[in-house]
């Protein structure tokens, strides 16, 4: 019993996965969305939208902003508001499919600058994201990726509603 316990000890104190395994792990979905990003005919990236839902191009201003401002937000200690990123992601002037795909290669750059910087012992922090979210911050990043394939699934179901055949969802290289 002792051994076994010795055991679990040990693999909570390794960890699930390292800082370096997240950031990969990221970045392939970010791949993977700017793959779905291109698949959109320019006009139906701004207009087309099912049920409700916004347009593609609004969500992937949400993912650029939550990625930027929540990053950086890690290294301040007054965190951006809700009401401060809602407002910036409303205001980003993306107005063409090329200036998308810019806008999320350049926050690529800003995330790879700004990982290697986060201090170890941060991800496991409690911190308040966006001034109303308080989590570990690995959570909190665990959350921003997982947002992000939530609004990537609604661009394959737009797609596939356009006739168009979405990347393959398991093509993150």
């Amino acid at each position: 019993m002792e051994n076994n316990l010795n055991q679990e000890t040990n693999i909570v104190a390794e960890g699930f996965t390292t800082t370096d395994a997240m950031l990969i792990h990221w970045q392939g979905h970010r791949r993977l969305t700017r793959k779905v990003i291109e698949a959109f005919p320019e006009d139906k990236l701004f207009t087309y939208s099912i049920g409700g839902m916004r347009p593609f191009s609004a969500m992937i201003n949400e993912l650029v902003s939550i990625a930027t401002i929540g990053l950086q937000d890690l290294f301040k200690d007054d965190p951006t508001s809700l009401n401060d990123l809602q407002y910036h992601r409303d205001k980003l002037p993306l107005a063409t499919k090329e200036e998308i795909l810019d806008s999320w290669d350049k926050v690529t750059v800003i995330i790879n600058a700004l990982w290697p910087q986060i201090p170890q012992e941060s991800f496991y922090e409690v911190i308040k994201a966006f001034g109303e979210y308080e989590g570990v911050t690995s959570d909190i990043i665990l959350y921003w990726i997982d947002n992000e394939i939530h609004h990537r699934a609604q661009g394959y179901v737009y797609l596939r509603a356009l006739g168009i055949q979405p990347p393959a969802f398991w093509d993150r290289y």
